[in-house]
């Protein structure tokens, strides 16, 4: 990369990640709390969350990985835009230590867990399965497979066996995409944010 940089940028297909609480790599200290520290801002700012950051050897080098999300997702021209601005950012610090390093930014695969809402409010149209503990008036508990209809600030609606339920998110488990050959249901009467 032009300047001297220690890296080389690259885009990838989706995957999923969880942010870690500051682990650091073997071979060197690399803090990726520190790391998530300096990119958030940057990612904010292009109007995308920040979902994970994962450091690991590679040979003589680092990988950096970065998952970022946005409700628009994200294409391949908004990661090598991501790419170029969170390069610039690390570059700017001495976060990644002296060992150089790949810079990969991607966005969660459809295996990602829905735990917080706004992976519910990205998931509006999308058949999932997740674990209740108090499913309201049914008073019952277990596993459900349904199509989000909505999701807002206090939690989701389904659609159940032609049957709309609605669940606070304390009463969820980590939800998960189930994989349909076809495009995304429609929105069913609603807006991403239960409107």
């Amino acid at each position: 990369m032009p300047g001297g940089s220690r890296h080389a940028p690259r885009s990838s297909q989706p995957r999923s990640g969880q942010q870690g609480p500051g682990r650091a790599v073997a071979g060197g200290s690399v803090d990726e709390g520190r790391i998530a520290d300096v990119i958030r801002p940057v990612v904010a700012a292009a109007g995308m969350d920040l979902e994970a950051v994962r450091v690991s050897a590679a040979g003589r080098r680092r990988l950096l990985r970065v998952v970022v999300d946005s409700d628009g997702g994200v294409s391949l021209d908004d990661a090598a835009t991501i790419s170029r601005q969170l390069s610039a950012a690390l570059d700017s610090v001495a976060v990644m230590g002296d060992f150089p390093y790949t810079l990969e930014v991607s966005s969660p695969g459809v295996d990602r867990p829905l735990t917080e809402p706004r992976h519910w409010r990205r998931a509006v149209g999308r058949l999932v399965q997740v674990t209740v503990t108090d499913t309201g008036d049914a008073g019952d508990s277990g596993s459900v497979v349904g199509r989000v209809v909505a999701a807002d600030a206090d939690g989701i609606t389904l659609e159940v066996e032609g049957a709309r339920r609605r669940f606070g998110y304390p009463a969820l488990g980590a939800g998960a995409v189930q994989v349909e050959f076809g495009p995304p249901q429609p929105e069913l009467g609603a807006t991403r944010d239960g409107h």
